[in-house]
């Protein structure tokens, strides 16, 4: 993967390595609910970077030409809107997906997916609804939904009960029934209590080609081929070292926590957040994966993060963290990966870290 578009290789080693760019944040312990951002994305270009957090607040940081460095634009952005999209959804929206035709996106709450004209906002079109004639025989709700990067006809949506569907609009006006369906058996033997939670999917997303998909459930980050239904080309274990942890996760409502994951630019490598302010890279051709750490304490300028390693239990090496300390406030659940070079963006909290490669 080195000098491939989109990434180097997260690995230790002679490959690639991730080092320190920015922080951007206040340095706070009590963190208000306004301040913990929500939301963060480059643009096509990579040239832009923008968080949104609970407070309602846009910030746009503008790529300086001379040193690759993310600056705040003089540009205030105010959340002022230009149009509103109104009166379509009775539950809270989790997807909002614009169209490769640049003329319609999707919306997706818990039981509706509607697909909206940019131009016309008074009105929608239902193409996906799931809602039970009795709402006590509801099973699933749909928890993502994304518009395929090249085909303006496809989308998919995932839900509750660990399930993709793949829909297609020509086929028919309401996509009630699916073109595709994708679902990995589960183990009868590994069957508890927990296992229909662990197994919603948080996230679903297409790689950059169109060829590919991946889904992120509590555990685990799935890539799927869309033309195999029946299981994942891979799946990669984000932190099984909490499997055993499920319990207490589920006492303090950690196990409804919903991760997201982003392809790098070639589509080569993948990234998702995890607990203790870590986050997982995963590098699909060497398939070496590594976990990093988002702290002030290796926020010095191009200082090279180290590789973190979780104990589970027997003798502790120094360098290792044990599974008992990890701290379950500090999660990362929002990663940008620059849509050409190896630039991540991190949202730990109310902070926002900027990585590079130590080549760049």
């Amino acid at each position: 993967m080195a000098g491939a578009g989109g990434g180097g290789c997260p690995a230790g080693g002679n490959d690639f390595q991730w080092c320190f760019s920015q922080v951007k944040g206040a340095i706070d312990e009590d963190v208000a609910e306004a301040d913990i951002i929500s939301t963060v994305e480059f643009n096509y270009s990579g040239d832009l970077l923008a968080t949104g957090d609970k407070g309602g607040r846009v910030v746009i940081f503008q790529r300086e030409q001379e040193v690759p460095i993310l600056k705040p634009m003089d540009l205030m952005v105010e959340a002022s809107p230009r149009r509103i999209f109104a009166n379509a959804h009775t539950y809270h929206i989790n997807s909002i997906s614009v169209n490769s035709d640049h003329e319609t996106y999707l919306s997706a709450d818990d039981l509706r997916i509607n697909l909206w004209h940019l131009e016309i906002t008074d009105r929608s079109f239902n193409i996906v609804d799931i809602k039970p004639a009795n709402m006590e025989e509801l099973t699933e709700v749909i928890t993502a939904a994304e518009f395929h990067p090249h085909q303006c006809n496809v989308f998919v949506y995932s839900s509750s009960k660990g399930t993709i569907r793949l829909c297609d609009m020509r086929s028919s006006a309401l996509c009630d029934r699916h073109s595709k369906f994708f679902e990995e058996p589960e183990d009868p033997s590994s069957r508890s209590f927990f296992s229909e939670i662990i197994s919603s999917i948080s996230d679903v997303k297409f790689s950059h080609s169109g060829r590919y998909m991946m889904s992120r459930d509590y555990l685990s980050v799935k890539v799927w081929d869309l033309n195999m239904e029946s299981r994942p080309l891979e799946t990669h274990q984000v932190h099984e070292y909490l499997r055993s942890k499920l319990c207490s996760l589920y006492e303090n409502d950690c196990i409804f926590d919903k991760f997201e994951c982003c392809w790098n630019g070639s589509d080569s490598a993948i990234m998702t957040g995890s607990y203790n302010n870590f986050f997982r890279m995963f590098d699909r051709d060497t398939r070496r994966d590594v976990t990093l750490e988002a702290s002030r304490e290796s926020s010095k300028p191009r200082a090279t993060l180290k590789p973190r390693k979780v104990c589970t239990g027997g003798k502790r090496k120094k360098d290792e963290i044990s599974v008992d300390s990890l701290d379950f406030n500090k999660k990362i659940l929002h990663t940008a990966w620059h849509p050409a070079d190896s630039v991540i963006a991190v949202a730990a909290t109310n902070n926002l870290y900027i990585f590079q490669d130590k080549i760049n």
